[in-house]
């Protein structure tokens, strides 16, 4: 009988190898596909925070050394983006530049998030790039210098040092990540109220309701020129966008969407870095007191101005502080 002749039933080695190790693969798939399935239950939660968490980027020595801001109920992040001169990421499991370098980067958006006990509300206070603020060792100037001449450490002792709340976790992500993570999501749904020109990017914005990629909700958030209140407005945008980034990426994130779910944690953990005291075990606590908080339960203020005056030549806004850190105090303590 020849070597090449089949019969039913009959098939070669290689092809019969091949198909185990497809049916493996589908059964590991479908194992996978079943823990996200099982709720971010307990063995899918578990897993899945594992698996990601060990992918985040760790920021080490993202905290100052001495006194800080005691530790109050509920748990405060630091967010900020910054705007790096690196044309590679430097945020987030894809980056090949440093996070930090003298002079290189500053923090175009600052956000301070505060999660209650339980993790049922939370509150969020932009404070504007050009606050002319102390910066600990090197007067004042603009709160985005912070980042800029020492890093992490520095711009959270700043943030500490101008609100008096211990900041507990800290997230970055660079203009790289942010389009990435735009885009992951399938872009975000973003209205805008009247047309609008950005001289500086040159750019058009056109009254309406828009769904954004990376690049267009990029420029989007970055624009002050052109706009009546400057910086204030872009803040509106930032948090505008927060809302619908939020809104969007539950959609995508739930039961019935595996594959999305993936396609959201593994954008994030490309594009954003964290303070190394976030541990895996943590993430799995957020994710867990997290999963019923909505849009809705989030509330989003700005930093009280009092004025915007030249200082030195350069534009800058002066700050209400005892205001800010009575805001702070409310959030902490339940009272807002």
């Amino acid at each position: 009988m020849s070597a090449h002749r089949q019969w039913p039933g009959w098939e070669p080695r290689q092809s019969v190898r091949r198909r185990r190790r497809l049916l493996a693969r589908v059964l590991v798939l479908g194992l996978v596909i079943l823990l996200v399935l099982l709720g971010f239950g307990a063995g899918g939660l578990w897993w899945a925070t594992d698996h990601y968490g060990d992918q985040v980027a760790r920021i080490p020595h993202a905290f100052p050394e001495g006194p800080r801001p005691e530790k109050t109920e509920g748990t405060t992040f630091l967010l900020a983006g910054v705007d790096s001169r690196s044309k590679t990421p430097t945020t987030g499991k894809d980056a090949t530049a440093a996070l930090w370098k003298y002079g290189a980067q500053r923090s175009d958006t600052l956000m301070l998030v505060h999660l209650g006990p339980g993790d049922r509300t939370a509150s969020a206070v932009s404070i504007p790039r050009d606050s002319w603020v102390p910066i600990p060792g090197h007067g004042h100037a603009k709160i985005n210098a912070a980042f800029s001449w020492g890093g992490p450490a520095l711009l959270v002792q700043t943030v500490e040092h101008l609100t008096g709340v211990r900041v507990d976790h800290f997230a970055v992500i660079d203009w790289h990540g942010f389009r990435s993570l735009t885009d992951a999501v399938g872009g975000v749904r973003i209205t805008v109220h009247e047309d609008a020109y950005d001289p500086e990017q040159r750019r058009h914005f056109t009254a309406g309701t828009h769904t954004m990629n990376g690049a267009e909700a990029l420029a989007y958030v970055r624009q002050r020129h052109g706009l009546p209140g400057g910086e204030l407005d872009r803040i509106k945008r930032q948090q505008q966008y927060l809302r619908s980034v939020l809104s969007e990426t539950r959609g995508e994130v739930g039961l019935t969407d595996p594959l999305g779910t993936a396609r959201v944690l593994d954008a994030i953990t490309r594009t954003v870095s964290v303070d190394d005291g976030l541990s895996n075990s943590d993430l799995r606590g957020f994710a867990l007191g997290l999963r019923h908080l909505h849009v809705s339960d989030t509330s989003f203020s700005t930093a009280p101005v009092v004025r915007s005056q030249m200082i030195h030549g350069q534009y800058a806004l002066i700050l209400d502080r005892a205001r800010l850190r009575a805001w702070c105090h409310a959030v902490e303590s339940g009272t807002h």
